[in-house]
């Protein structure tokens, strides 16, 4: 679940961050046009939330750059100006969701969440399987019944290896979408975070250890 925010004022570009971090995206920024390409040419981003007149290079021609592409990016268009003509203008440029300035933090989480829901297939709003039952909108977990306290980045790999039904999740795969573009991809954070989960998850184990892939929920 990995977010790039484009946003050319700092302090609202970092709240921005740290308000989506604290709901388990993984969560980059840029604070132009230019800069943004640069990321969004390698890495694979499921929303972008773009602030529509950044400098360098315009936020439209970075929406027009990535409808072109083909990416399963979804684009929440971010800008101060609130007239319909101009949220017709950015939706016609091929944005998926359009949100004036000033916004409630809260209103652009769940739009955020909705857009998610739009790059995957489409699953039921509760996550189901052997016991675990994870409801992502209240981030609750629980396991037969029981509930478990999970942090941010253990509820994003549970949700992750879930969400496989099944298929074998790589360290690789789990670093893509659960941690940003700073995280030292020689780190053992995935292990370390998989040693806490399976402590918080009990007995008897659900995480399965494929020797050399990766992980699963069979």
């Amino acid at each position: 679940m990995r977010v790039l925010v484009v946003e050319d004022e700092p302090i609202l570009a970092d709240a921005i961050a740290e308000w989506l971090r604290r709901e388990a995206f993984a969560v980059d920024v840029a604070l132009d046009g230019d800069s943004a390409l640069e990321r969004l040419a390698v890495n694979d981003y499921d929303v972008l939330v773009l602030d529509r007149d950044i400098p360098v290079v315009h936020g439209d021609e970075v929406c027009r750059s990535v409808v072109a592409s083909g990416a399963a990016t979804r684009i929440l268009m971010l800008t101060a100006a609130a007239a319909v003509r101009d949220r017709v203008a950015g939706l016609g440029l091929g944005a998926d969701d359009y949100l004036p300035k000033p916004f409630a933090f809260v209103e652009l989480s769940a739009r955020v969440h909705a857009l998610l829901r739009r790059t995957r297939p489409a699953a039921p709003p509760v996550l189901e399987r052997a016991g675990l039952r994870i409801d992502p909108a209240r981030r609750e977990v629980s396991r037969d019944g029981q509930a478990i306290a999970l942090a941010n980045k253990e509820f994003a790999v549970l949700t992750e290896l879930v969400r496989a039904e099944g298929a074998v999740v790589s360290s690789e795969q789990l670093l893509e979408k659960v941690w940003d573009e700073n995280i030292d991809p020689f780190t053992n954070v995935v292990r370390v975070t998989m040693m806490k989960l399976r402590r918080k998850l009990g007995d008897p184990p659900l995480v399965e250890t494929v020797s050399g892939v990766g992980y699963r929920i069979p």
